[in-house]
């Protein structure tokens, strides 16, 4: 599943290619993906809008339009590719956004898994999905007072607290893994034990993490590629995700998988003793 550095990979690479263009049609071919507001309300608000700018808030893409803002999740494997008028239409692509240059942005999506809302600008803070949403990884409020004050009654694994994206948004598995494994810290504790010096290391490695993973376009794994077909770098730089049975660089332990509540999770039982 595409994480923070993924969708802002995405994002930086369709603000090359879509700004200042205007929408004169959509076409959706699967209405799941479409969770906000009816398919009817969409198409007929989003004709005539013109892509102002791409940004990005957590995992949620946020294409800025004349009067609404259209929000994206890409889930596991939805992806965006600049088409022309005629060129064929493959059995996942399933909501295809036809401009007045004759240019198509198509939304692919083989699991059917991504999301899309429509809502007006003065209101997309407001609502769902948005002000559910935690602090980003860089925003200067999110210290360690604030991790202590939203892991202390949490007995959940600070594995799984990780991915809570009402406290820290962006943080997937694989990232989950590598802050972990950089700050010493066991997957299994649980979140409410971790110390104020725990709580630093992980924002400390989470900033270092993703800043290093945006730098590199993110990481390509299985089937994921960015928009237009960008593969990321970061793969190259993993520690410990997928590195089971190899050679921990630290101690020269074996590296272990485990499950943590159904995420599979990759750590040095020496380096991050429990």
């Amino acid at each position: 599943m595409p994480e923070l550095p993924e969708v802002e990979t995405v994002k930086e690479t369709l603000k090359t290619k879509v700004i200042n263009k205007k929408i004169k049609d959509v076409v959706i071919n699967y209405d799941n993906i479409i969770e906000f507001p009816s398919v009817e309300k969409f198409v007929k608000q989003i004709v005539k809008q013109t892509i102002i700018d791409v940004k990005r808030r957590g995992k949620w893409l946020m294409f800025e339009l004349d009067d609404y803002y259209l929000l994206s999740h890409l889930r596991m494997e939805g992806k965006f590719n600049l088409k022309n008028d005629g060129d064929q239409i493959n059995k996942h692509e399933h909501v295809i956004f036809k401009f007045t240059n004759g240019q198509e942005l198509r939304y692919q999506d083989t699991r059917k898994f991504g999301k899309m809302h429509l809502i007006k600008k003065d209101e997309v803070y407001n609502q769902k999905p948005l002000n559910e949403l935690g602090l980003e990884p860089f925003d200067p409020n999110l210290t360690t007072k604030y991790l202590k004050e939203k892991f202390k009654k949490k007995t959940l694994p600070i594995k799984t607290a990780l991915l809570d994206q009402s406290i820290i948004v962006g943080i997937g598995n694989i990232y989950a893994d590598e802050i972990l494994f950089l700050s010493k810290i066991n997957p299994l504790k649980k979140a409410s034990l971790l110390t104020i010096d725990d709580c630093n290391l992980i924002i400390k490695n989470t900033q270092k993490v993703l800043k290093q993973a945006i730098i590199d376009g993110g990481t390509t794994i299985r089937s994921y590629t960015s928009s237009e077909g960008v593969h990321g770098r970061f793969q190259q730089n993993l520690l410990v995700h997928t590195k089971e049975g190899e050679k921990c660089l630290n101690c020269g332990h074996l590296i272990v998988k485990i499950k943590v509540n159904g995420r599979g999770t990759y750590y040095c039982p020496d380096c991050q003793k429990l």
